[in-house]
């Protein structure tokens, strides 16, 4: 390998959609097919080289409307790749910036698909190029041990929410059932929501009260949704 390193930046974007033969709610996020060598036809993050005038946060947006036609309310650092073993050619080293992405269904619904772009089960991926699948894997981490103490859930969403919509939230991103009674429980001990006079009407079941998270408390890694 040669002295070249080249700077990119890659966005891992998840969102809550139904699973094509349970029907629960699970995390997918969508890929874009590589149509030029290295890792021609295999599926990769949206992503590319960073520009020499535009900043990281800027190209992990620009590239996400470009190829994906999403625009994220949040979008976060989460981590740099840059092994030595990293190289997008024979002499070129590739260092990557990656930030991560949650949307609601309907911004999902609304993004690009397609050839080249495609929607997968978050854990049921194929092969990807690169060291995709060790990314797309730290983010889920990352994800799953955050949803748990912060209001991250929130962007999945939208500003209200009943208790059940999101208990849905954390079971599928934890991927474990919780009982409703403790979870109750557990989000009034932990005094992050606030209850508005709103509720959610419409099914079969009586109204539910919707809630939304109390924007005046700030813990540590728990800042607003552009950047949890």
């Amino acid at each position: 390998m040669g002295d070249q390193v080249s700077l990119a930046v890659s966005t891992v974007i998840f969102a809550l959609r139904p699973h094509p033969r349970t029907h629960r709610p699970v995390l997918w996020l969508p890929l874009v097919r590589r149509i030029r060598a290295p890792h021609q036809g295999r599926w990769a993050l949206p992503g590319g080289p960073l520009a020499s005038d535009e900043g990281l946060a800027a190209s992990a947006a620009r590239n996400l409307r470009e190829t994906t036609r999403l625009t994220p309310q949040y979008l976060e650092q989460l981590y740099a790749f840059g092994g030595l073993d990293r190289a997008s050619t024979a002499d070129e080293r590739t260092v990557s910036v990656i930030y991560w992405a949650l949307v609601r269904p309907e911004e999902a619904d609304a993004g690009e698909a397609g050839v080249n772009v495609q929607w997968f089960v978050a854990d049921e991926l194929p092969e990807l190029a690169f060291d995709h699948s060790l990314i797309v894997e730290y983010a889920l981490w990352r994800l799953r041990n955050k949803v748990e103490y912060s209001r991250i859930a929130a962007a999945f969403l939208g500003e209200t929410f009943t208790l059940a919509e999101l208990r849905a939230v954390h079971e599928a991103v934890l991927q474990r059932t919780l009982d409703p009674a403790n979870f109750r429980r557990q989000m009034e001990t932990a005094g992050r929501l606030v209850a508005t006079e709103a509720f959610r009407t419409g099914g079969r079941h009586r109204p539910a009260r919707l809630y939304r998270h109390d924007q005046s408390i700030h813990l540590a890694d728990n800042g607003p949704l552009t950047g949890l």
